[in-house]
This record gives C-alpha cells, sequence and structure tokens, in this order.
C-alpha cells in the first residue's frame, strides 16, 4: 500500500470566518468603507436638482447645441494645426520625461546597492524629487511653466515632461530593483563591472516593461495634453477653451471629435506596439 502524500496528512483547516477581531485585512476595509460613507455625508451632493426634469431639459437643449458640428475647410485646417501640436506635445514630454526618469531611477537603484551611508542620502533625494514631480499635476505645471516658457506649446510640453518624469522615474527605479538577479550575479562572479553588469544583464530584463510604461504614459499624456490648453499651453486644449468661451458650440463640437479621434488613435499606436514587445 503506497504512503499517503504529504498533503494528505496534514490537519484540515477550517476557511477563515468572515470578520475577525485579529483581521488587520478586516479593519483595513472597515476603515475604508467608514472614510467612504463619511465622504458621501460631508460632501453636499445635490442629486435631486440634478436629475430633476428643468435639469434634464436644460442638458438636452444644450447637447443640441453641439450639432451640427463646424466642418468648414478653414477651420478643419486650425483644428488640424492644435492636433498635430497636441501630438507632438504628448510625444516629445513623455520622451523628455522617459529619459529624465531613466536618469533619476539609476542612481536610486545602485544606491540601494551599495548599502548604508551616502547611499541612503541618495535614495531619500532621489524619492524626494520624484515624488515632489509626480504630486503636482500637469495644469499646476503648466500654470507655473506659462510664467517662464510664456503661452503656447513649450510650456505644455515642459509641464508633461514633469510630471510624467516623477511618474516613470518610481515605476523604472521599482523595475530594476525588482529584476531577477541571477544574471547580474553571474556576471559579477566573472569579473563584470557595474556598467557591464547592467548593460548586459539588468537592462535586457527590464527594457520592455520599460517601454510598456512609457507607451503607456504616452497614453495618458495625449489626454492630459488636450487639456493643458485650457490654461494656454496650446493644441486643442486651448482652441477648445476659446471657442467654448465665446459658445461656439459647433466649432466645440468639432474639437471634441478631434480630441476623440487623437486618443484613440495614440491608444490603437500604444497597444499595437505593447502586443509586439510581448511576442
Amino acid at each position: 500500500m503506497k504512503p499517503l502524500p504529504a498533503a494528505a496528512n496534514r490537519p484540515y483547516r477550517l476557511p477563515p470566518p468572515l470578520f475577525s477581531a485579529r483581521c488587520r485585512l478586516c479593519w483595513l476595509a472597515m476603515g475604508a468603507l467608514l472614510l467612504v460613507v463619511a465622504s458621501f455625508v460631508s460632501l453636499d451632493l445635490q442629486w435631486a436638482p440634478f436629475f430633476s426634469a428643468e435639469s434634464l431639459r436644460g442638458m438636452a437643449r444644450f447637447a443640441g447645441e453641439f450639432f451640427p458640428p463646424d466642418t468648414s475647410p478653414a477651420f478643419l485646417g486650425r483644428v488640424a494645426i492644435a492636433t498635430w501640436e497636441t501630438l507632438a506635445m504628448s510625444l516629445v514630454g513623455t520622451l523628455l520625461a522617459a529619459l529624465a526618469g531613466a536618469v533619476l531611477a539609476l542612481p536610486a537603484n545602485a544606491a540601494s546597492r551599495a548599502g548604508r551611508g551616502p547611499a541612503t542620502a541618495l535614495i531619500v533625494a532621489t524619492r524626494w524629487v520624484l515624488n515632489a514631480l509626480r504630486a503636482i499635476p500637469e495644469l499646476v505645471w503648466a500654470a507655473l511653466l506659462l510664467i517662464a516658457a510664456g503661452l503656447g506649446p513649450f510650456a505644455g510640453t515642459l509641464a508633461l515632461a514633469a510630471h510624467t518624469t516623477g511618474v516613470l522615474g518610481r515605476l523604472f527605479a521599482e523595475a530594476i530593483e525588482n529584476a531577477p538577479p541571477g544574471p547580474a550575479a553571474a556576471l559579477r562572479t566573472q569579473g563584470a563591472g557595474r556598467v557591464a553588469v547592467f548593460f548586459y544583464a539588468t537592462l535586457p530584463q527590464v527594457l520592455p516593461q520599460m517601454a510598456s510604461y512609457t507607451l503607456y504614459r504616452w497614453e495618458n499624456n495625449i489626454r492630459a495634453a488636450a487639456v493643458l490648453g485650457v490654461v494656454g499651453a496650446g493644441g486643442l486644449g486651448q482652441l477648445l477653451a476659446f471657442h467654448l468661451g465665446l459658445f461656439h458650440m459647433g466649432k466645440t463640437a468639432t474639437i471634441v471629435a478631434a480630441m476623440l479621434l487623437a486618443v484613440l488613435a495614440v491608444d490603437a499606436a500604444s497597444y499595437a506596439v505593447r502586443r509586439g514587445l510581448m511576442r
């Protein structure tokens, strides 16, 4: 008779209760639920007037003013130029952020492997910089940079680059830190230096993940770039703010349609590139 496997000899455990006083996750979930309830109670949400018949008629009348969109050749040409500005802002801003994020991620990772002392100070300084960059939204960055760069797409590009640097720098640092250490250790035993270990062992493992992060942020930045123009940073957003402020609803509908098409095109291109990287 064959002996029973080790798993069969283990005592059977009952499933955990739905709520236990010693369950930290239970208390955390309860605290989050209480915060959500307190948020609904503290906010003055006027649901009844929002869904009233008068409000619905007003929204329907406002939506009807968007039709028909303005399709005159002169205006479509302006929209095409603004669309190109928006795409260029998102592309250049993401590229600058990817380069700066990689530069900030490398010293943090090298410092974490070096030990304490100055290395710890370098880690803290780098994390503070990355936290500060991504803590400020793109609109605030654009409003601040308009003072130095002036009106136009240059300020919007710098705003996207500043915020995205903080996001990508954190993601790149985590990707490098979590890379499998086996190939790097094998090269170190053969006498390879830090630079060679990084380029021949660590970078090939994390490069597809870093590229995927960059493409995902490009998708987000095309949406952000379309909004940054509201504060005067160029592109479709600036055109939208101008015509919406003058209640040119037909022109506004055309601009919104151009935003939608630009976002869909970037999403499709990013998805195709990510699928190619995964193969």
